[in-house]
This record gives structure tokens, C-alpha cells and sequence, in this order.
């Protein structure tokens, strides 16, 4: 295996994963389309930086070296940081950040330690606080399917500004990691046409390619490796209540493929 996942929940609502990975060797992985906005620290060879990155809005073929170390605080939806709008980091325009010192990097006009696994959700805390991350609950309310006063058109300028992608893309993408989710648990791929709600299976075969860059079939033999999937993007697609789909209740099961 390319890369070790481990992952947890976050106590902070708008935070959706806190993770971290390990490479075992040198290699190429697929990186995943995705509706979040993240910050990923990187250590490698002694060095230690931040990233911030932007939604991902189709298969990005990418490499890691041996020996690398990551953590990623992935923020949900409408969970961002204006000094780096969505729409300008989205599609592998990452920015990385200025380094303050061996354990600390420059952010908002202060320097702020780099997290780590465990305090991760006191990090964030600190960042929203001091006002450097923002929260747009109107995106949240639509991504939970809770009504709202705006108009749509209004509700539209909000998606884009907070998210950097449109609402139809936040749910072409997450259909895709959710029938990708499937795949790799062995669903047969005629089910996952009707569970993930696409009209055919040529429909998802498009689609997949496009976000996760492979096939139904490839998908479900674990060919590639992919990036970091986990449960929460079926949780979002229930928010969505995209057609045809059947959700399992409860679980939250991470894919460490």
C-alpha cells in the first residue's frame, strides 16, 4: 500500500475529518474530486509546512514521496478562510504558507504553531476566534436541506463565495465519492447505479472518470490507489437527498485503500 490513513471525528461542527497519512514509498495516487476546503501539514525530511488547499473539482493524478508525513483538517462544507477565497485555491491552486519558524508558520498576520492530530479541533478554535476561518450557515443550511429566506439566485452567490464551487457540482461530486465508497465495499455496480441515483450505468461510468478517474469496474478491483474517502460523504449526499439513493444509517466506516 501507498499510503496509511488514520482518521477521526472532529468535537467542532464545522470541521468534517481530521486526518493523517504516511507513505510507505514513493509513488502515484489518484487525488479525488472534493467539495471541502482543507489545511494539510506536511513534514519530509525535516521539513514541516502548511498548505491550504480549495475543492477539487476533477481527478488530479499525484505524487508522494517515501517517507512523507501529513495531517489534514478537512472543514465541511461553507467552511472557509476568507484571506483565501474558495474560488481561487479550487482545482489544485494550493497555497502554501510562509514559514514563521522550525514549528510554526505565518498566517493572518501572526504565527500560529502547527497542529497536530490531537489538537487539531483546539487549533481551528483558536483560528475561527481570532476570526482567520469563517463559517457561512446559509451553505450549511442548504447542504442539510433546511429552508431558507434567501432567494435562490441569492443562496447561489453564498455557495459559490463559501464553497468556490456550484451547488450542482458540490452534488455531481459527492454522488461520485459516495459510488465510489460503494464500489470499494463491494456493491455490484448495477446497484450502485440506483443507489447512488445516476440514470445508467454509462451515466456513472462518465462521471467517475471524470472525479475519480477510473472506471465502475477498476474502481471496485482497487486498482489505484485513490486519496483520502471516508463516510461523511454519504452523510452529505442524505443532506442532498439525491434520488434513488439507499443510505445505510448510522456507521461511520473510513476506506483506507
Amino acid at each position: 500500500m501507498l499510503l496509511e490513513f488514520e482518521d477521526r471525528l472532529s468535537d467542532l461542527a464545522c470541521v468534517e475529518r481530521v486526518w493523517t497519512s504516511h507513505s510507505e514509498r514513493a509513488g502515484e495516487f489518484l487525488s479525488v474530486a472534493t467539495t471541502n476546503c482543507e489545511l494539510a501539514v506536511t513534514r519530509y525530511r525535516g521539513e514541516t509546512f502548511l498548505t491550504v488547499r480549495g475543492p477539487e473539482t476533477s481527478m488530479t493524478a499525484a505524487t508522494c514521496p517515501a517517507g512523507g508525513e501529513w495531517l489534514g483538517i478537512r472543514f465541511r462544507p461553507g467552511t472557509f478562510l476568507p484571506q483565501f477565497p474558495p474560488s481561487v485555491i479550487r482545482a489544485r491552486q494550493d497555497v502554501t504558507l510562509p514559514g514563521a519558524a522550525k514549528r510554526s508558520f505565518w498566517l493572518g498576520g501572526s504565527a500560529w504553531e502547527y497542529p497536530t492530530f490531537e489538537n487539531a479541533d483546539a487549533f481551528v478554535a483558536r483560528l475561527i476566534r481570532k476570526g482567520v476561518v469563517a463559517i457561512d450557515r446559509g451553505v450549511q443550511a442548504v447542504v442539510n436541506g433546511e429552508p431558507m429566506a434567501l432567494s435562490s439566485r441569492s443562496m447561489q452567490r453564498h455557495f459559490v463565495r463559501a464553497t468556490g464551487i456550484t451547488h450542482a457540482a458540490f452534488r455531481q461530486i459527492e454522488r461520485a465519492r459516495y459510488a465510489t465508497i460503494l464500489l470499494r465495499e463491494g456493491v455490484p455496480i448495477v446497484d450502485v447505479v440506483y443507489r447512488a441515483g445516476y440514470f445508467d450505468q454509462a451515466h456513472m461510468t462518465r462521471s467517475l472518470k471524470r472525479f475519480v478517474g477510473q472506471t465502475p469496474t477498476e474502481i471496485a478491483r482497487a486498482t489505484r490507489q485513490l486519496s483520502f474517502l471516508y463516510e461523511p460523504a454519504v452523510d452529505a449526499a442524505r443532506r442532498l437527498q439525491m434520488p434513488g439513493m439507499e443510505l445505510r444509517g448510522g456507521g461511520q466506516v473510513t476506506l483506507h485503500r
